[in-house]
């Protein structure tokens, strides 16, 4: 089989590499031009150089390609929308129109739970409406996805569309890294009661769900939550993290709105000084920890097959297992939030 997948060199895209290389198939990645790309070459995936906002660039990568794994998005980037959008909106609608003029099988794109919107509080299905937190990640992967609908509507793109919850493993720098460097400073903090439930998923139940949908015919013009069936509560999660890197829980709770009120202060205050730099507090931030937030599995159980197999706590330990080796060694040019731009 051969296959194309765009933001290889991520936390996500890496991971699926490794289960596409282990059953057989051919890889193909779209690596931005001055990206290091070693890691993949090592594991013999052929390297285009390419950007998804340049179409031009997409026609030799895609040739040939029976399935495109379209995981390539900004995220963690403290810029303007329009940055944003030439990558999770323009960049998507360019990948979708190669997959189409190169006719392949499948193209499975990777959305985000975000698009739902959050403080929902109960598990929310693929058919509830999309409502997306207004900041510039959220919004920007939800036009994205809803680019991807309409090429399947009125093009008949053979797509499906993965909602991942939040997904961490080794290698993650941005979601677990972060946080385990918090709680091994000493910084860490509990926002509310902590009693609310974090959508976390192993990274590569994430790509169990991604290589079902690919495969799955009925999958073709559906979108498909990805999720743990035991998710953790926020504060389950600081003190399994805190116990895996050896360090103290966080006991300061912060009150979720006065939080919230102070992000809203300080992202003002970033644009005001035109910073380049992401604020400490973020409305997004403060909006995650500080909810409750669950998605139902049922639909990829039933329709793919879909069956988590790591569960959020182990996922934890085998994260910090690798965090804790990294902290004792020099920087492996591992990702960053960019890479996922690739």
């Amino acid at each position: 089989m051969e296959v194309l997948v765009t933001g290889a060199n991520g936390l996500l895209g890496r991971h699926l590499v490794a289960a596409l290389r282990s059953r057989g198939d051919k890889v193909r990645a779209l690596v931005l031009p001055a990206e290091d790309a070693a890691w993949l070459e090592q594991r013999r995936v052929t390297i285009h150089r390419g950007d998804v906002r340049a179409p031009e660039t997409l026609v030799e990568p895609v040739r040939g390609a029976d399935i495109v794994f379209h995981l390539a998005g900004m995220m963690g980037v403290w810029c303007p929308i329009s940055h944003y959008h030439a990558v999770n909106v323009t960049g998507t609608e360019n990948v979708c129109r190669a997959a189409l003029a190169a006719k392949v099988n499948r193209l499975v794109h990777v959305s985000s739970w975000t698009v739902y919107g959050m403080t929902k509080g109960f598990p929310l299905r693929e058919e509830h409406p999309l409502a997306p937190f207004p900041e510039p990640y959220a919004l920007t992967k939800t036009r994205g996805e809803q680019a991807v609908w309409r090429f399947i509507k009125e093009e008949r793109l053979p797509a499906a569309i993965i909602r991942p919850d939040t997904f961490f493993g080794p290698g993650d720098r941005v979601h677990f890294g972060r946080m385990a460097d918090r709680v091994a400073a000493g910084k860490g903090i509990i926002v509310g009661s902590g009693r609310n439930v974090l959508p976390f998923v192993y990274v590569t139940d994430v790509a169990q769900g991604l290589l079902l949908a690919a495969e799955r015919d009925r999958a073709v013009g559906q979108a498909y939550n990805i999720a743990s069936d035991h998710p953790l509560t926020q504060g389950e999660i600081w003190e399994a993290i805190a116990e895996d890197v050896g360090a103290r829980a966080p006991s300061i709770h912060v009150p979720y709105h006065a939080l919230y009120a102070a992000a809203v202060v300080i992202e003002r205050a970033a644009d005001l000084v035109r910073a380049r730099r992401q604020p400490i507090i973020t409305r997004l931030g403060a909006r995650l920890f500080g909810t409750d937030n669950r998605h139902a599995i049922d639909k990829a159980c039933r329709e793919l097959g879909y069956a988590p197999r790591v569960p959020v706590r182990e996922g934890l330990r085998l994260a910090a297992e690798w965090h804790n080796r990294q902290r004792a060694r020099p920087t492996d040019g591992g990702q960053t939030p960019l890479r996922e731009a690739a």
